[in-house]
């Protein structure tokens, strides 16, 4: 009886699988959160009233515009959600190029609409200045970075394209991240907690530094993959200065 060896595991074989396996924990993040926003705050008889149970007390009793580019900011942002992470699938990008490139407008599509809607509505967000500059940032750069890797691609100038859609699905992520940062912060406190617990306090000191929290360590991660697949890595120059 013969037996066949099993084949060695290289450093490039190690690289492979644990590629796959943060895509795929990714993916099912990115999923989980598209299906709970689409589940919250779809409505299909009356999506835009003051008093709706899906919206967001802050934005309920804003005039129709305000809740309307609520809803704009969550139905585009739900899409770039669902639609990035396939923009990284390599058999996806190599072997089906069309449909790499339709979905990839699909989400500019989204985080165009979307970050327009969410910089809105940092003028009415809960954490005050903290919200606006924090979201209002989010908001910017959101559509900064999907700018950028648009043009790039548009100049067939592709280790750039691929770097700043890191740095744009990065921030598109911040969705999940968010809720992941949230859940931490008030775990924690209720670790630490004696005695009777005030939920809304707990929720609002975690709630507090979400507006930077849920994006800015997302793009030191980028840069640290961009810079480690060998991508041209962000720098200021002179003219950008």
């Amino acid at each position: 009886m013969t037996t066949t060896a099993a084949a060695p595991t290289t450093p490039v074989t190690r690289a492979r699988n644990g590629a796959r396996v943060s895509w795929s924990v990714v993916l099912l993040t990115s999923l989980a959160v598209v299906g709970y926003a689409v589940g919250s705050y779809a409505d299909v008889e009356l999506p835009i009233r003051a008093g709706h149970q899906g919206l967001a007390a802050t934005y309920a009793e804003r005039p129709i515009a305000i809740q309307a580019a609520f809803y704009l900011h969550i139905g585009m942002a739900a899409l770039a959600l669902l639609v990035g992470p396939f923009q990284f699938f390599t058999v996806l990008r190599e072997r089906f190029p069309a449909v790499h490139r339709w979905s990839g407008r699909l989400y500019v599509l989204g985080v165009g609409v979307g970050s327009v809607a969410a910089f809105v509505m940092s003028f009415f967000n809960s954490a005050a200045f903290d919200g606006f500059f924090g979201f209002g940032g989010l908001a910017v750069l959101w559509a900064w970075t999907t700018w950028r890797g648009y043009r790039a691609i548009r100049e067939r100038d592709v280790p750039n394209h691929r770097a700043w859609m890191i740095r744009s699905f990065a921030i598109t992520y911040a969705a999940v991240t968010l809720r992941a940062w949230l859940g931490v912060l008030i775990a924690l406190q209720l670790a630490t907690a004696h005695g009777t617990v005030d939920g809304t306090r707990v929720f609002d000191n975690a709630y507090a530094p979400l507006p930077f929290l849920a994006w800015l360590p997302n793009l030191v991660v980028a840069e640290f993959l961009i810079r480690r697949r060998g991508l041209p890595s962000y720098r200021l120059t002179p003219s950008e200065v």
